[in-house]
């Protein structure tokens, strides 16, 4: 093989793999998903010093960061009581305990979330596209939506426990 050959071939394989690293990165950027708070001005605004200082380092790796927690171990994946489910940054009213239904998935599950309480928005990350629902009045990351519900939406609210407090019906 003579020396120019050689060099070509080496040109052609250190282009390729600039080629492959540079295609790969700007996948990574472009699905990476859109912040709740980037994509659009929600009622309540705070700081993240603020939104530190109110939550938990759980709650805001979830709310904030779009973060996931562990499966099974919420204690609202067995919550049965009569009540209402609210965004744990804000208090914003979410989910009736009426459309929560056991999923098998290790999160708490909801086919219907309480009208306007929450909104969605294209999730992009992983390589794959989710439906990403957020609370309508903080932006705070719940979870995602999924077409694999009951009846009578065929949805599931699939939620992040931590991402959550639960009001009880008062007796």
């Amino acid at each position: 093989m003579t020396e120019l050959n050689r060099s070509t071939k080496t040109l052609s394989r250190r282009a390729f793999l600039q080629g492959v690293l540079g295609v790969g990165a700007s996948t990574l950027l472009v699905s990476y998903p859109v912040l709740a708070e980037e994509a659009k001005s929600f009622p309540i605004q705070k700081t993240a010093a603020e939104w530190k200082q109110q939550l938990t380092s759980a709650q805001y790796a979830v709310l904030r960061e779009h973060d996931t927690e562990r499966p099974n171990t919420s204690p609202f994946l067995h919550e049965k009581r009569a009540g209402i489910f609210h965004c744990a940054g804000c208090n914003n009213e979410l989910y009736d305990i009426a459309t929560k239904f056991e999923s098998g998935t290790g999160w708490p599950s909801f086919y219907q979330a309480l009208d306007g309480a929450v909104g969605t928005q294209s999730d992009r990350s992983w390589f794959v596209t989710r439906t990403e629902v957020h609370c309508a009045d903080c932006g705070g990351h719940l979870g995602h939506i999924f077409d694999d519900g009951p009846a009578p939406t065929g949805k599931r609210h699939c939620i992040n426990g931590v991402a959550l407090t639960f009001q009880p019906k008062a007796a």
